[in-house]
């Protein structure tokens, strides 16, 4: 599974100023990120803000990125939910091209552990795809526990744990004991170094949208055991990273991106964008890295 070691990207997705998605502007992010140095491509997570996204415009993004990459980086795409039945619908649909699934935890409905089993369970017997579980607390409302993520990894083609839980303790249990083959992945960019220290595989980056290049040879350095390279780096983006996030993402990120020239900073309700006083340290911090 190394498909998925290293730096993904969980990509923003562009809008118009009529809320249109501007794809230009995607096909332009796709490129940033090939020429960056990022390791794979994840399309319609909550970073591309899927739950404002139809159907429709899903697969239009999803095709877009694919035709773009055409098969330089491999792509992941976001499929989860709280209703299990309706996502195994949605792997129904997942045009060839994918190399795997990014499942977040079922949210809202706040299932117990034995829940999560049965639902993760439930999708890996509908697709061969490799699937990536992705744990977020903050959003979901409950923590799949590391026992859990445990059982989960013993089967074929759940292949990684995304754990954005802020959990150290949790997270270095899964690494202590998961299969040789079983990747964990940061969930958060401003601990991905020391989660890497402690022996995960990668991240799947918001801030690597921005910085592609900075923040794949933080991640690459780090796996390679440069360590004194990879603080440079880390330290470097770690301002940025916590204002991108000071009020939500994708916000912070799209100032950034906007700045940079990719795109607009446009956000469907109910997400708004970032204050003017973020917006400027955002900006200045921007203009620090890419001087």
């Amino acid at each position: 599974m190394n498909l998925f070691k290293g730096a993904g990207v969980a990509l923003v997705t562009p809008f118009n100023a009529d809320m249109s998605i501007d794809f230009p502007a995607l096909r332009r992010l796709v490129q940033e990120q090939i020429a960056g140095g990022t390791n794979y491509l994840v399309v319609q997570g909550t970073t591309g803000e899927s739950p404002t996204l139809n159907s429709s415009e899903k697969k239009q993004v999803l095709e877009t990125v694919l035709e773009e990459n055409n098969g330089k980086l491999p792509v992941v795409y976001g499929a989860g939910g709280n209703n299990t039945m309706s996502v195994i619908e949605a792997f129904k649909n997942i045009p060839k091209g994918v190399d795997g699934i990014l499942s977040v935890a079922p949210y809202y409905n706040k299932p117990t552990q034995a829940g999560y089993l049965a639902h993760y369970k439930a999708l890996a017997s509908e697709t061969d795809l490799p699937i990536i579980l992705y744990n977020v607390p903050g959003r979901t409302g409950s923590n799949v526990l590391a026992e859990t993520t445990l059982e989960l990894a013993e089967i074929k083609n759940i292949v990684a744990m995304k754990e954005a839980s802020g959990n150290m303790e949790q997270i270095m249990e899964i690494i202590r004991c998961k299969p040789e083959n079983f990747l964990v992945l940061s969930g958060d960019d401003a601990i991905t170094l020391p989660l890497i220290a402690a022996g995960a595989d990668g991240v799947i980056s918001v801030v690597a949208n921005s910085f592609p290049a900075q923040f794949s040879q933080m991640v690459t350095s780090a796996l390679n055991g440069d360590f004194e390279k990879a603080r440079k780096f880390h330290y470097d983006l770690l301002p940025v990273t916590r204002l991108m996030f000071a009020e939500g993402n994708p916000g912070g990120v799209k100032i950034a991106l906007e700045e940079l020239g990719w795109m607009k900073p446009f956000m469907r309700l109910p997400l708004v964008q970032v204050s003017e006083g973020l917006k400027a340290k955002i900006v200045a911090e921007t203009k620090k890295l890419t001087k």
